[in-house]
């Protein structure tokens, strides 16, 4: 009998998780069979029309968008602002939270509340100042200046986070490298980058997706010339309003990619929430 509600329950369980999926997806299968119609079948009737008629699909809107060089454009500058915004968040972080955690040195603790008391700024007070200093720096409108801006904003929480997570390291296992001759920065290198490497990929998913879907900063220290693909798209409901062929693959290009992402360090990106829970 035990067995018999166990099997029921953890088949009422998958189930409810199979819809949740299903539910979850339907935007994104929405959008897919939307951007493989043309904007004539998209007028006629919603999506789930090219289910009984596949017939419609096709790729004509993704061969239209890769011949759109404002697309394109934004698509690359999106790339170029979210690798180096995302690698020098990690990067630094990686560094700053081993210093914290385990280096003596002057100001240490007063320095780390600082990092915290950081958390709490919103990114909206910071706009203003920052674009008024980028104006006198020559980088405001440029993609260094956006990349430049979500790395300081980025780093309080990432610094936050790892040093958390390696001040939970065995205090023990730092002191025998030590004892064996190991620098401060072959034990950073060699020790605790492979023990945080799930809290790292953990890191770089969050901060990747944040820059990669973020439109309000973007909006505001981009020019035309190196706008992403979020302003791009806003740019192209205001002005044609309902070029469905260009917004669809647009959007749809813009939600895979973190998808893919997400997914490539899926792994990692639960060992570090199991790790973090159990600690």
């Amino acid at each position: 009998m035990n067995a018999l509600r166990r099997s029921l329950g953890n088949g009422l369980v998958q189930a409810v998780l199979v819809v949740i999926g299903l539910v979850w997806l339907t935007p994104l299968a929405g959008l897919f069979l939307s951007s493989l119609r043309s904007s004539q079948d998209n007028a006629k009737g919603g999506w789930w029309t090219a289910l009984s008629g596949p017939g419609q699909l096709s790729f004509d809107n993704y061969s239209a968008l890769l011949k759109n060089a404002g697309m394109t454009q934004a698509f690359w500058n999106t790339v170029l602002i979210s690798v180096p915004a995302t690698t020098l968040v990690v990067v630094i972080a990686a560094l700053a939270g081993y210093a914290f955690a385990w280096l003596d040195f002057p100001l240490r603790e007063p320095l780390f509340l600082l990092v915290v008391a950081l958390l709490v700024v919103p990114v909206q007070i910071g706009l203003l100042p920052v674009a008024k200093l980028f104006g006198a720096l020559g980088l405001f409108g440029t993609i260094p200046g956006v990349v430049l801006f979500h790395v300081a904003y980025g780093l309080p929480f990432a610094v936050f986070l790892l040093r958390n997570y390696f001040a939970e390291m065995p205090k023990e296992m730092l002191e025998a490298a030590r004892m064996d001759g190991g620098s401060e920065w072959r034990i950073f290198t060699r020790l605790v980058l492979p023990v945080g490497r799930p809290a790292i990929a953990s890191l770089a998913i969050f901060q990747f997706l944040w820059v990669w879907n973020d439109m309000l900063v973007a909006l505001l220290f981009a020019d035309s010339s190196s706008q992403p693909l979020t302003v791009q798209l806003q740019s192209q409901i205001r002005q044609f309003g309902s070029n469905i062929d260009v917004l669809a693959p647009g959007a749809f290009l813009s939600l895979i990619v973190p998808v893919v992402v997400f997914f490539a360090f899926q792994r990692h990106f639960v060992q570090g929430v199991m790790a973090g829970s159990v600690k």
